[in-house]
């Protein structure tokens, strides 16, 4: 069963989950944009952020997205109440048996990976023997550009928050995961991490794909220059999250690949309909799959702008 959190118009945040600590492992986009939203709405005492390359540390400074940034695992994670892994999926058992050591008993440690099945299996078991809780999580939100320059702290205001905790996972550490979204304004949806990484490659992994096929096979070199001079908004807005880092799709669609490949195969199949239709000089299929996706869309829109904001 789905249970979803609307925020109020106006979140008491005082009433927020407090933190002595909060670790930031990875501090980019989406690691970034957390650290400047806990400074801002004061969820902890301090924020530390692991980095790791040293010219890092000087663009997280620069960011203010930490309190303070270093390429020293142990030290960013010791302490720490909450651990939040902001790497690409590959990435996060590795550092997670690294800093175990400097890891508190009893802390918490999420994610905000985009494919949860593996995450949550392999770092639940992993945490559970160091007297730590892992509870997976996948906030909706991000953008093409990279790196902590383009961190936002209002990112997350209205946006749904996957949290996606094993079955035996510490129900109190799940609803501090679940405050925690909330407290930086987002919508928290509760799934199994199966449930979430089947519709995930649908609403996420595959409009990433087909934004990456269209700008291979539009802007391919081999094509007439005239091609991408024809290339208007529409285009650029379809194509917009293929400027999405290669190294993090590239473990998103490995770690997901038999839903993914069940998605594009569907995709494929509707397109291939769409294609029949021209063949059959099919004027009313046509126009019914137009009108059918301009419906869909509109409805959803509605409902998605309709949503409350802080």
């Amino acid at each position: 069963m789905i249970s979803i959190f609307h925020p109020p118009a106006t979140i008491n945040y005082a009433l927020a989950v407090p933190f002595q600590k909060i670790s930031i492992i990875g501090v980019g986009l989406l690691g970034g944009s957390i650290g400047l939203a806990v400074k801002r709405r004061k969820l902890a005492r301090e924020v530390a952020g692991f980095v790791r390359r040293a010219a890092s540390v000087k663009d997280c400074e620069r960011a203010a997205a930490v309190d303070f940034a270093t390429t020293d695992l142990l030290a960013a994670v010791s302490g720490a109440d909450l651990v939040i892994l902001c790497t690409p999926l590959a990435q996060m058992r590795a550092l997670t048996e690294h800093f175990l050591p400097a890891l508190k008993r009893g802390a918490v440690v999420t994610d905000v990976g985009s494919v949860k099945a593996d995450v949550v299996r392999e770092l639940d078991a992993l945490l559970k023997k160091s007297g730590a809780h892992f509870v997976g999580s996948h906030p909706m939100a991000g953008g093409e550009k990279m790196g902590v320059q383009a961190a936002k702290a209002d990112l997350f205001v209205n946006a749904v928050c996957v949290v996606t905790p094993a079955k035996k996972s510490n129900a109190a550490a799940v609803g501090k995961v679940e405050k925690f979204w909330k407290s930086l304004g987002g919508r928290t949806i509760r799934l199994n991490p199966a449930q979430h990484d089947i519709l995930a490659s649908r609403s996420s992994h595959l409009p990433h794909i087909a934004a990456a096929t269209l700008a291979n096979l539009v802007l391919n070199p081999a094509q007439p220059k005239a091609l991408a001079a024809l290339c208007a908004t529409g285009f650029r807005d379809t194509t917009r999250i293929a400027s999405g880092s290669p190294e993090m799709w590239r473990d998103i669609a490995l770690a997901n690949r038999k839903n993914v490949a069940r998605s594009v195969e569907t995709f494929v199949g509707e397109l291939k309909n769409f294609q029949a239709a021209l063949k059959r000089n099919d004027a009313k299929a046509i126009e019914r799959f137009f009108t059918n996706a301009k419906g869909r869309r509109d409805q959803w829109c509605a409902g998605y702008l309709s949503t409350p904001s802080e």
